[in-house]
């Protein structure tokens, strides 16, 4: 290149080019030099000289980096790898220096550690744009990460990514550094902005989308603790990288490469206003065309693995994994195209992909570019499109074949599929294809149906009970107001069709939630939904996770949809055989108590915010009954006892101060309405607090020092069998030992004398003359059932003062042991419990289900045949009943 071409060069960016006009402006003195500039223009960018912010050196910087390659680039001094990997290599630096700016601001004397960048996308791969943002996800070791005193390094970590974005994002006078995008961070709705990098491993191991497999093609740790991004890569290597490719991944393949013409369908023709990037045979079906090839053979062969787009398309040419012409074609296709597009944004500095639709500034880029008009501009690229395109094409493969539209051979196909009743189906399926749902009113949706049918009634035909399954979902599909992004899903998962199917057939409980809401769908996606829930602290750390900016209400709505998510799993496994009722039972205990944790702790912040804390004084909550056992079913109430530690005669410190009696009754009234009342995202639990001292005719929270002095001096044999399954599940841990104390104190003597054994009788036959059998299944409330061994247990264990835990299956255990209980109670309580969980979702009426359904729950409880689910329900009530028997005799 010589001086003539970068003369030219400066001419076009001042004639053509605002942006580069503007700096060429500023920067008068870097103009001068500009030939030893270009020779090294990451050196010459930082050549500033005097001292300042960091903030301030590094949009002065991109400036002149942004001229430096601008002017480069039009001079053809440097080619399109060449600028776009000074581009990346400076968004590197300047993400490092962030970093270790944001963590030095807050621990002057740290190391800067902890910390880390895992580019995505271009950045990933060298290949960033002239004016792009980066895609980086920010990942954190909380062992390493330097924090200020008493500061958790997760607050930390947020506040460190925070101040990163503010610095590079920034504006003023001297513009900006880069755009920063974290949403392709997992679940970005729902994390911080940094993640754990344990959290982020276990994420991308169980939990991950087919789209992120492709994103992370193109990963690299690109700044701050680089040892720790290299750790995080390592981990989630085998995510990205599988070696067999089986039927699941090559539909996973597919559906990603139908998303991407489906969502970007606008601009898709080539001409004016045409979409460089995402229009057809545009920049991303090139890079997309190589990443799906590299998903399909990189797994067993990592000389595939190149993230660069060209670098891959050769890879994989060299391989013979595709076609050599081909390879060439879509090489110099990126090229050209990437070309154009770095001019695009040249002129103002926007983040654009479109060529203009008017002639004047379709014109002026071609200018810029340094052709005659738009018209030579469009010539020069067509030929690249129109073979990118017809390339990209191939990848669509062939089309699964559509069911019939005449109805005599649609009908022949579902009889021929096995459904019992063909002719039904076919009325269902026609009124379908009508669109006389408002989920199947647009084009897009009809067609979206189509393409799962085939798999859609496959599915149902298959299931146990076809005509069921496909009339629930009838029902379920007419209330959906949309349902486009759900026949998507159903069609990428094959397992998941089968499985919503036997959903379907046998748990109307689920079935009826699903009709509400289709995205419960959704969090069945991975294996992991099928394994047992998390515990109790990452539970919690899910639950409280907020958006940046998120009020109460957000957290109220973010709460529910994962309640309601992580209920309908547990649901779903036992429909599925994958998991033993009583660990679902256990499960929805824990989903509750992080509910509860996480919903009171926020209640108790919003309410402060008015009326401020009494001072030394907090709020308890006290779980009894089946959520103070740990054991809920699916369709289980909390029984809560609300409780305040302090004085009872003081006031609270807010701007609206109240005494503490009314403060915690108003507040255990808001954390009630928290748990309960419905939003948007579905209904909670149903809260009972009949079980408070002096029940519903008494305040609704009461001081520690008024619960004990009522459960100790005026409290009936009733209540005191409620406190045998009394456990702390909000408050400080100092505030749940006292509570835990005086319930201990009371059941251990400190309590009034009464006839237990003969208050616990009327009590028992108060209730089935007041609560009767809903059915011959009611496996709590048939005599002989689960009510009966509860009430024996209790009465043991209030008459011989031992044996108190608030699992009844723990309780059992040890009163067998001491030979004060049958040890056929410990049998008795798994089948009956296993029953009750299993009948809440497939029976909850208590009536004898269909046959197919009757299988399920044989399998549940772990029998071979419902007459075996029969049989064992009768002998167990019988010994129950013999158990209660004795107890009542005062054996």
């Amino acid at each position: 290149m010589n001086s003539r071409d970068l003369q030219r060069a400066v001419d076009r960016a001042r004639s053509h080019a605002p942006f580069l006009a503007m700096l060429l402006d500023r920067e008068s003195q870097l103009v001068e030099k500009l030939e030893p500039a270009l020779d090294d223009p990451l050196k010459a960018a930082r050549a500033l000289g005097e001292e300042m912010p960091e903030s301030r050196r590094l949009r002065l910087e991109r400036r002149r980096l942004a001229l430096l390659v601008a002017l480069g680039d039009l001079a053809g001094r440097f080619d399109l790898t060449r600028v776009t990997r000074l581009l990346s290599d400076f968004a590197d630096d300047a993400l490092d220096r962030a970093i270790r700016t944001a963590i030095r601001e807050r621990t002057p004397d740290a190391e800067p550690q902890g910390f880390a960048a895992i580019a995505l996308g271009k950045l990933g791969s060298h290949e960033l744009n002239y004016s792009s943002d980066i895609d980086p996800i920010l990942i954190f070791d909380p062992l390493t990460l330097p924090c200020r005193p008493r500061e958790v390094p997760e607050e930390a970590a947020v506040r460190i990514g925070r101040r990163v974005i503010e610095l590079l994002q920034a504006r003023d006078a001297d513009g900006y550094v880069m755009r920063v995008d974290l949403r392709l961070r997992p679940s970005p709705e729902v994390t911080p902005i940094a993640l754990p990098v344990n959290a982020a491993i276990s994420y991308y191991e169980s939990q991950a989308l087919p789209w992120e497999r492709a994103a992370f093609i193109r990963a690299r740790a690109c700044a701050g603790d680089l040892a720790l991004g290299e750790r995080f890569l390592a981990a989630i290597r085998p995510f990205v990288w599988r070696r067999a490719v089986d039927y699941g991944t090559i539909r996973e393949i597919r559906d990603i490469s139908r998303r991407i013409r489906d969502h970007y369908a606008q601009a898709q023709a080539f001409g004016p206003g045409y979409d460089l990037k995402r229009g057809r045979g545009g920049i991303r079906e090139v890079e997309f065309f190589a990443q799906i090839h590299q998903l399909i053979h990189g797994g067993r062969d990592p000389a595939l693995r190149a993230p660069a787009t060209r670098d891959a398309l050769a890879a994989l040419a060299a391989d013979g994994r595709i076609d050599a012409q081909d390879a060439a074609a879509l090489a110099a296709a990126y090229t050209e195209l990437r070309t154009v597009e770095h001019r695009l944004q040249m002129v103002d500095d926007l983040q654009t992909h479109t060529l203009p639709a008017g002639q004047a500034q379709l014109d002026n880029v071609a200018a810029l570019h340094g052709l005659a008009d738009g018209a030579a501009l469009i010539s020069r690229l067509r030929p690249h499109v129109e073979r990118a395109g017809t390339v990209y094409d191939s990848l669509a493969g062939e089309e699964e074949p559509r069911l019939p539209s005449d109805p005599e051979t649609l009908e022949a196909r579902l009889r021929t599929a096995g459904f019992d009743h063909p002719g039904g189906a076919l009325r269902i399926v026609e009124g379908w294809r009508g669109g006389g749902y408002p989920a199947l009113r647009s084009p897009q949706a009809r067609e979206a149906l189509e393409a799962l049918l085939p798999g859609l009634i496959d599915a149902f035909a298959e299931a146990p009970d076809s005509t069921h399954a496909i009339t629930r979902f009838d029902a379920m599909l007419s209330r959906l107001p949309s349902a486009i992004n759900f026949f998507r899903l159903l069609e990428a998962q094959p397992g998941l069709r089968q499985l919503m199917s036997a959903i379907l057939c046998h748990a109307p409980t689920l079935a009826e939630q699903l009709g509400r809401r289709a995205e419960l769908l959704d969090g069945l996606i991975d294996a992991s939904a099928l394994e047992p829930v998390a515990e109790l602290p990452l539970l919690i750390e899910a639950m409280a996770a907020r958006e940046r900016g998120a009020d109460y209400q957000w957290q109220l709505e973010h709460v529910r949809r994962l309640v309601g998510e992580k209920r309908f799993a547990l649901g779903a496994q036992i429909v599925a055989g994958a998991s033993d009722p009583l660990e679902v039972s256990a499960g929805y205990a824990r989903i509750a108590e992080a509910a509860i944790e996480v919903l009171a702790a926020a209640t108790v912040e919003e309410f402060t915010r008015a009326h401020g804390r009494v001072p030394d004084s907090e709020l308890v909550i006290l779980a009894l009954g089946r959520m103070g056992g740990q054991a809920l079913t699916h369709a289980s109430d909390l029984d809560l006892i609300y409780l305040f530690t302090g004085d009872y005669s003081a006031e609270s410190d807010g701007a609206k101060p109240l005494g503490a009696v009314t403060y915690y009754n108003r507040l255990a009234q808001r954390v009630t309405a928290a748990l309960s009342v419905a939003t948007a995202a579905g209904p909670l639990y149903d809260v009972d607090t009949r079980l408070r001292p002096s029940g519903a005719q008494g305040p609704l929270s009461v001081s520690l020092d008024g619960f004990a002095r009522y459960q100790r001096e005026d409290a009936w044999t009733w209540e005191h069998m409620a406190l045998t399954r009394a456990r702390p599940v909000f408050g400080s841990a100092q505030a749940r030992a006292a509570v835990q104390e005086i319930v201990d104190d009371v059941l251990h003597g400190a309590r009034p004398e009464r006839d237990i054994l003969a208050d616990a009788v009327k009590m028992r036959a108060d209730m089935a003359a007041h609560k009767p059998p809903a059915g011959p299944l009611d496996a709590k409330l048939l005599p002989g059932g689960l009510v009966d061994l509860e009430f024996a247990v209790h009465v043991l264990q209030l008459r011989h003062k031992t044996a108190f835990t608030p699992r009844l299956r723990e309780a059992i255990r040890l009163l067998a042991g001491q030979g004060l209980l049958s040890e056929t109670m410990v049998g008795a309580h798994a089948l009956l419990s296993r029953l009750l969980v299993t009948l809440r979702l497939v029976a909850p009426d208590a009536q004898p289900p269909g046959e197919t359904t009757q299988a399920l729950i044989a399998r549940a409880v772990g029998l071979g045949s419902w007459e075996e689910v029969v049989a064992s329900l009768e002998r167990t009530r019988q010994e129950v009943a013999d158990c209660w028997a004795e107890v009542r005799a005062g054996a």
